[in-house]
């Protein structure tokens, strides 16, 4: 009898599931996206999906984008031993944007979306390809691993109110301050790029006492305090604004 029930209640949730496709009432979200390359990038994923051979699938450049991660963090990693070991980290960012840009763009172009599946996929990967980068370069040396968990932890807590709004509001906004994804590969590249090319920059150490104890800061270390500084500016102003808002969709009610 318990494995009756259980099994009535997964077909349910299943024709529910594609109820939901069917009648279009899915919740998929607006994509908000003004990031400085916006409309060039899009150009140039759509020019790439038209161009994918026939075998080459979302689910394949999805994984491709993992791979483009464990190539950033293994870089980072092997940065200690030879800073030039920061180009592979970069050709890690090219891999990752390719596989995590291209596969959404592929299926729109193929017309083989898979809302529910896509969007599972997708945001979950995002979280571990997130996790192994930052991870990667926490445990180079170039940067102190606390800094990297706490540049992490605010990532991920925008990320959790992006997928709120997107609950709420069918909005999912990828961009903040004309910033996005590609914009923020852009960047660890052009840092890259600056590390490998000016010695004193990886040789660059700073001595100061935090609370009684000594901490030496590299110049990453400031790099991450800058992204840090801007991703929390990000996260609090976006809650006050989303709390207000809410607020007077959803105002209390009057004491009788």
């Amino acid at each position: 009898m318990t494995w009756m029930i259980s099994e009535s209640s997964s077909e349910t949730k299943y024709t529910n599931l594609n109820k939901i496709l069917m009648t279009g009432n899915k919740a998929d979200a607006v994509r908000i996206q003004t990031s400085v390359l916006n409309a060039a990038e899009k150009k140039i994923l759509v020019w790439l999906a038209e161009r994918q051979p026939k075998w080459m699938t979302s689910d394949i450049l999805t994984y491709i984008g993992v791979s483009g991660a464990v190539m950033i963090a293994a870089g980072y990693m092997l940065s200690s031993l030879n800073i030039n070991w920061l180009w592979f980290s970069s050709l890690g960012f090219a891999v990752n944007w390719y596989g995590d840009s291209l596969d959404g763009t592929l299926a729109r172009v193929r017309k083989h979306q898979r809302p529910i599946y896509g969007y599972y996929l997708d945001h979950t990967v995002d979280a571990i390809n997130e996790f192994i980068m930052v991870l990667g370069i926490g445990l180079s040396g170039l940067m102190h691993l606390n800094l990297a968990l706490i540049i992490l932890s605010f990532y991920f807590m925008l990320t959790i109110n992006v997928s709120i709004n997107a609950h709420l509001k069918k909005e999912f906004k990828l961009t903040y301050a004309k910033l996005g994804p590609t914009e923020f590969r852009v960047i660890m590249v052009m840092v890259n790029t600056l590390f490998i090319l000016i010695p004193a920059l990886n040789s660059f150490t700073h001595e100061f006492t935090v609370f009684g104890h000594e901490v030496t800061f590299r110049a990453m270390d400031y790099v991450s305090v800058v992204i840090l500084a801007v991703l929390a500016v990000i996260y609090l102003t976006s809650i006050v604004k989303d709390a207000k808002e809410y607020a007077r969709i959803d105002p209390p009610h009057k004491v009788q």
